[in-house]
């Protein structure tokens, strides 16, 4: 990305919390004073969790009459108990009290939550319905795989009428809430020592069921979903296609995800959050740039680190300018994966993702940059670290890049300044994900990773005290 000097200059004016200021300077510096209440403190009690766990991923089967987006879905598999699947039939057939208890709990969350939340949010939100299909399929409804299309509603149809009887799962979806399920998990680990981390999120659904749905899904892990619904709006969706090969193709049907405005409510959530991180996704969306650029003006001021995801190679070369101020003026982290870096760089496909990513890192303080079996790279001061990959059999790749972000916040948000360290185990949390089908990652997995993490740094501890 071509920067100016001017602009290289804003993006590393650092208040104290600033990020930089941890990475720019000796592997040993201590963490910026508004993390510091977050470093390990090994030996304190824990403190509760909010909720019990369930699980995200509700398997189902769609009907004649894709009655998942009419309000009524039939199961194909159990939920892991009565209630929870009372719970969800309740709320995907339009019930009222699923709506009711959303709004009271959003409310009283945005009103009299945390002093602080540790990670804000701000991304779409999206229902997610994937399910495993083969070549022909997509040969058949002319589908380029491996790709990512926004379709319109009538698409939408024509997709959902030929999956007729296939088995398939629906979540609280969308690229970012994939990142802060995972991120809430690794946070609420009991068996690591750690304070649980405070992860909200904020965008837009409807009034509808499927808005519904998606912010119960996301109150049961732990993540608050904060707006409010968009009266008579429609929640937007996205269907995953994933082949045998485990490439995904996404069609992305926006609805009410495509409005969002920086209101009175969004600035005061902004004004107290220590981590702001936009998806990408919304800088292609009609009327959001400016709301993201508020929010990232407002983060900057109150001393939030800010950090972007790339999201998509076609969505950075249809935003590339908005991408570049973004990111130029306000970004402390960028999340991409090699494709993304080469686009946000102007490099051409034969150059390495190495050499983009140490191409961000001299404009971006931290810049992570993924590269699927090959492992991933993260920059710092036009140098590159290579993250070697863990062993993993695919099965689906969906998802992949948004649980590594969450490895890489949970090292940040835990006080941790090995780089190496805090890469691997992003790799490790994306090798669990991409070694199952789903996009989430589950708590026993979480609850192992983040226990592993929190033994690394009580070594390096020892170590240094040596």
């Amino acid at each position: 990305m071509a920067l100016t000097s001017a602009t290289t200059a804003a993006a590393t004016v650092s208040s104290p919390s600033r990020i930089i200021r941890r990475f720019a300077s000796s592997p040993d510096s201590r963490a910026p004073s508004s993390l510091l209440r977050l470093a390990p403190r090994r030996g304190a009690e824990n403190s509760p969790r909010a909720c019990s766990w369930h699980r995200l991923v509700v398997v189902r089967r769609m009907d004649g009459r894709a009655r998942a987006l009419l309000g009524g879905l039939s199961d194909a598999g159990g939920s892991e108990s009565d209630e929870e699947e009372e719970e969800e039939e309740h709320a995907l057939r339009g019930g009222q009290r699923e709506g009711e208890v959303d709004d009271a709990v959003a409310l009283s969350a945005a009103a009299v939550g945390p002093e602080r939340w540790d990670v804000l949010g701000l991304g779409q939100a999206m229902v997610d319905f994937s399910g495993m299909v083969d070549d022909e399929f997509l040969q058949r409804l002319s589908i380029e795989k491996g790709t990512r299309k926004v379709i319109n509603h009538e698409e939408r149809g024509r997709v959902l009428r030929a999956m007729d009887g296939c088995s398939y799962k629906a979540a609280a979806g969308g690229s970012l809430s994939n990142s802060l399920v995972a991120l809430a998990r690794l946070g609420s680990s009991q068996s690591a020592g750690y304070p649980e981390l405070k992860i909200a999120m904020a965008g837009s659904v409807g009034s509808d069921p499927l808005g519904s749905f998606y912010r119960a899904k996301l109150r049961r892990a732990n993540v608050h979903f904060l707006s409010k619904p968009v009266k008579d709006g429609t929640t937007g969706t996205v269907i995953v296609l994933t082949t045998p090969d485990a490439q995904r193709t996404m069609l992305a049907y926006q609805g009410t995800s495509s409005t969002l405005s920086y209101d009175s409510d969004l600035a005061s959530l902004v004004s107290k959050s220590n981590v702001l991180i936009v998806e990408g996704y919304l800088f292609e969306l009609p009327h959001t740039i400016e709301a993201i650029r508020q929010a990232c003006e407002d983060a900057h001021k109150n001393g939030a680190l800010i950090a972007v995801t790339a999201s998509d190679v076609s969505c950075i070369k249809r935003c590339y300018n908005d991408f570049r101020d973004i990111v130029g003026n306000y970004a402390d982290i960028l999340f991409a994966n090699a494709n993304e870096a080469r686009a946000f760089c102007e490099l051409p496909s034969t150059e390495s993702p190495m050499s983009a990513t140490r191409y961000l890192s001299h404009s971006v303080p931290l810049v992570s940059v993924t590269d699927g079996m090959h492992g991933s790279y993260i920059g710092v001061k036009g140098e590159a670290i290579y993250i070697p990959p863990p062993s993993c059999i695919p099965v689906d790749t969906c998802g992949a890049g948004d649980a590594y972000a969450s490895g890489i916040l949970y090292g940040i948000l835990r006080g941790a300044s090995d780089l190496k360290g805090i890469g691997l185990l992003a790799s490790r949390v994306a090798a669990v994900v991409v070694g199952q089908q789903g996009t989430r990652l589950r708590v026993q997995d979480a609850d192992r990773l983040a226990e592993s993490f929190a033994h690394h740094l009580d070594s390096l501890e020892f170590c240094s005290d040596v």
